[in-house]
C-alpha cells in the first residue's frame, strides 16, 4: 500500500503553532479523521481515503479562514496565519488528487534541514527503544516515532533504517513514522519492476481461499488463481501450502495494489522446451520408458519426461480388456513403443502390445482343425460366446455349435463369463482373424442313429420340457427332445393351448409318430396311443338321439357339453342364461361336425330338467319355475 501525505505541510505546522485552542482542535480533530482513512486495511477504502484527505485539506484551508475572519472580529490584534497573504492556496481537480506520478515539495520552516517528498522513503536512525515505540533521528528538529509492533524483532540502537514520514505532528507534537509503509513501498516498487521486465519472482502459499491461494512476497500478498498452480489438474490444494515456488507476475492494479501470480505459465514454457527437445531427438519405432500420469476410458497418457504421450486402449495389449486400469496403475513405470508423431501438434502415438508379436502370426500351426482347445469365456452374445485361447486370440463358439439337441436361446443359459471350457477347432480365417470352435463335436452326434434307436410307431416315456403356442417338446433322454404337435393331443378335444392339456414337468406317454435324421426332428403323438373314436362314434351319435350332457362352458353364442366317450357337444341357442356350469341335462344329437371334432345339439330338443339328484333345495328359484312349467307342458301334451 501507498501512504500519501497531505498537500500542505507546512500549512499545519504553523496552524499547530500559532493558533488558539480552539482552531487547534478543529485542525487536529479533521487532521485524525483523515489518519483513520488512509490507515484503512481494505485496498479499495485507500482510493476513496486519499481523494477525500486532500479534498477535505482544501475544505480545511477554507474553514480555518472563516474561523480566522471570526476571531479578527473579536480581537483584531490576533494575525491570520491562513490568510492567502501567508499562504498558497490552489484549486485541484479530482485528476490532480488521483495522479500518482505527480511529486511535490513540502517547504518547512528554515529550522528544519531536510526537504521530503511525496511517499519518498528516508534513511534514519534508531535512538532508543521503548515498550511500544522505537525512536528513530532522520534529520527533523525531533526524532520520529514508529510503533514497536511495526518489527519482528526490537531493533539494536544505531541501527539505519528506511522509513516514510506518516505525519510531522500528530496532537502531542509528535513526528509519526512508519517502517511498514517503506518496505511495502519499496517492495511495490521492486514487484513492478520485475513485471516490466518479465522477471520472475519467488513466493511462499501461505493459504487457500475461494478460487485459488494466498502468496506471500514478503510484506506483500499476492493471488495465485487455481487454475495457474500446476500444468496437472490440482485435486489436493493442501499439498502446496507453506511451499516456495518461483512465479510470473501476470497482471498488477496499480489502483488497488493487487498482484496475481502463475506458476502454470513458467511450467508450460519449461515443458514445451522439454517437448520440443525430446520430439527432435523422436524416431518412430524407438523403445522409450515412461511413468503412467493419467488413466482415462479410451487409454492413458505417459510422461516421456517433458513431453506425454497417448497410450490408445487397443494398442495396451493384444487382449481383450474393457478398462486400461485393468493392464496399468498411475505411477507405473512403463515401457512403450513410438508408432507416431507430430512435430506441429506435439503429439505422440504410443503401443505397448507391439512391443511383443502378432500372436495371430502362425496361428493355423499353434490351432490345427479339428484340434481340442482349452480357452475362457470373455464375452457372450445372443448368437454365441468368445473364448479367450491366449491373450489376442480369441474364438467363437456359434450358438449352433453347443448342443447337437438342445435348443438354446442365450449361451448363459449353459455358460457364464470366466467358465474354463474345452472346444474344438472347426475353421481358421487367419486374414480375418477369425477362428470358429464347437463344444457339441466332442460327443457323438445322436441324430445319425435316431432312426434305428427310436422308430416309427415305438411308445416312450418322456418328460414335458417346454410349452410353445403350437405344442410341446419332450425330452426321450438326457440329448433327444420330441415334438408333440397340439393336433396330435386329443382325438376329441379341439386344444387351443398345450398348457390346456398338460404342464411342465410332467410324465407322459408317446408315440414315435416321425423320425428325420437329415432334418433333426422327431414327430411326437399322444392321442396316437388310442384307436380314432370317430370311425365308431358316427355310429353312436346319431340324429335324433336322446343324450345326457354336463354343462363345461358357456360362451357368447353358445353352450359347451361333456358328452359320453370324452366328447364336446355344442348347442347354438339364445337362451344360454338358462344353463349353469355343472349341471346335467337331457340333450337331443342334431348331428355331428367331424372337423370341429364336436357333436352338434339341436336348440328344441334340450330338457331344462336338470340332474334328479340335486336337491330342489339347491335348485334356483328360476329353474323350479322353468321345471314347473314345462311338467305343465308335457302333461298338456300327455
Amino acid at each position: 500500500m501507498i501512504y500519501k501525505e497531505e498537500d500542505n505541510i507546512q500549512e499545519e505546522a504553523v496552524v499547530s503553532e500559532e493558533v488558539d485552542a480552539q482552531e487547534e482542535a478543529v485542525v487536529s480533530e479533521e487532521v485524525d479523521a483523515q489518519e483513520e482513512a488512509v490507515v484503512s486495511e481494505e485496498v479499495d477504502a485507500q482510493e476513496e481515503a486519499v481523494v477525500s484527505e486532500e479534498v477535505d485539506a482544501q475544505e480545511e484551508a477554507v474553514v480555518s479562514e472563516d474561523s480566522n475572519d471570526e476571531t479578527k472580529a473579536e480581537a483584531k490584534d490576533i494575525v491570520d496565519y491562513l490568510s492567502s497573504d501567508i499562504l498558497e492556496i490552489r484549486q485541484v481537480n479530482e485528476e490532480d488528487l488521483i495522479d500518482t506520478n505527480v511529486e511535490e515539495k513540502f517547504i518547512l520552516n528554515e529550522d528544519l534541514v531536510v526537504n521530503v517528498r511525496k511517499n519518498n522513503i528516508v534513511n534514519g536512525n534508531v535512538v532508543n527503544v521503548s515498550d511500544r515505540d522505537v525512536f528513530i533521528d532522520i534529520g527533523f528538529k525531533t526524532e520520529g516515532i514508529v510503533p514497536l509492533s511495526e518489527f519482528k524483532n526490537p531493533p539494536i540502537i544505531g541501527k539505519e533504517l528506511e522509513v516514510v514520514v506518516e505525519k510531522f505532528e500528530d496532537t502531542k507534537g509528535n513526528l509519526l513514522l512508519s517502517k511498514e509503509k517503506a518496505d511495502f513501498i519499496k517492495r511495490w516498487n521492486s514487484i513492478k519492476e520485475a513485471h516490466d521486465n518479465e522477471e520472475t519472482i519467488n513466493g511462499t502459499i501461505v493459504r487457500r481461499i475461494k478460487g485459488g491461494m494466498v502468496v506471500d512476497l514478503d510484506v506483500i500478498q499476492a493471488f495465485l488463481p487455481g487454475s495457474q498452480i500446476d500444468i496437472k489438474p490440482v485435486t489436493d490444494f493442501d499439498e502446496y501450502l507453506g511451499k516456495e515456488f518461483e512465479f510470473k507476475i501476470v497482471k498488477i492494479n496499480e489502483l488497488r495494489k493487487n498482484v496475481v501470480l502463475s506458476r502454470k505459465e513458467l511450467l508450460a514454457t519449461d515443458l514445451k522446451e522439454k517437448r520440443k527437445k525430446v520430439i527432435e531427438e523422436m524416431e518412430q519405432g524407438m523403445v522409450l520408458e515412461g511413468i503412467v500420469k493419467n488413466i482415462t476410458d479410451f487409454g492413458a497418457f505417459i510422461d516421456l519426461g517433458g513431453i506425454d504421450g497417448l497410450l490408445h486402449i487397443t494398442d495396451i495389449t493384444w487382449g481383450r480388456i474393457n478398462h486400461p486400469s485393468e493392464k496399468l496403475e498411475i505411477g507405473q513405470s512403463v515401457q512403450v513403443k513410438v508408432i507416431d508423431f507430430d512435430l506441429e501438434k506435439v503429439r505422440v502415438s504410443l503401443g505397448m502390445k507391439q512391443l511383443t508379436d502378432e500372436p495371430w502370426k502362425d496361428v493355423g500351426m499353434k490351432y490345427p482343425i479339428d484340434s481340442q482347445v482349452n480357452g475362457k469365456v470373455v464375452n457372450m452374445m445372443n448368437y454365441g460366446l468368445f473364448i479367450e485361447l491366449e491373450e489376442g486370440i480369441e474364438g467363437l463358439i456359434h450358438i449352433s455349435e453347443i448342443s447337437w439337441t438342445k435348443h438354446i436361446k442365450h449361451p448363459s443359459e449353459v455358460y457364464n463369463i470366466g467358465d474354463e471350457i474345452t472346444a474344438k477347432v472347426l475353421s481358421i480365417e487367419e486374414q480375418d482373424r477369425k477362428i470358429s470352435l464347437g463344444v457339441k463335436q466332442l460327443s457323438s452326434n445322436p441324430w445319425d442313429e435316431i432312426e434305428s434307436n427310436y422308430k416309427v410307431g415305438d411308445v416312450h416315456k418322456g418328460i414335458v420340457k417346454n410349452l410353445t403356442q403350437f405344442g410341446a417338446f419332450v425330452n426321450l433322454n438326457d440329448s433327444i427332445d420330441g415334438l408333440l404337435h397340439i393336433s396330435d393331443m386329443s382325438w376329441t378335444k379341439m386344444v387351443k393351448h398345450p398348457n390346456d392339456f398338460l404342464s411342465i414337468g410332467d410324465e407322459i406317454e408317446v408315440k414315435i409318430l416321425e423320425v428325420s435324421s437329415d432334418d433333426k426332428k422327431v414327430s411326437l403323438g399322444v392321442k396316437q396311443l388310442q384307436e380314432n373314436p370317430w370311425d365308431t362314434l358316427s355310429d353312436f351319435f346319431t340324429s335324433g338321439k336322446n343324450i345326457k350332457g354336463k354343462a363345461i362352458n358357456v360362451t357368447s353364442k353358445s353352450v359347451i357339453f361333456e358328452l359320453e366317450h370324452d366328447v364336446e357337444g355344442v348347442l347354438n341357442t339364445t337362451n344360454k342364461e338358462a344353463f349353469s356350469i355343472g349341471n346335467d341335462y337331457d340333450l337331443t344329437v342334431q348331428g355331428i361336425d367331424m372337423e370341429a371334432k364336436k357333436v352338434i345339439i339341436m336348440d328344441d330338443g334340450v330338457d331344462l330338467d336338470t340332474n334328479s339328484d340335486l336337491k330342489d333345495e339347491d335348485k334356483p328359484a328360476s329353474e323350479d319355475s322353468d321345471v314347473d312349467s314345462n311338467d305343465s307342458e308335457d302333461a298338456s301334451n300327455n
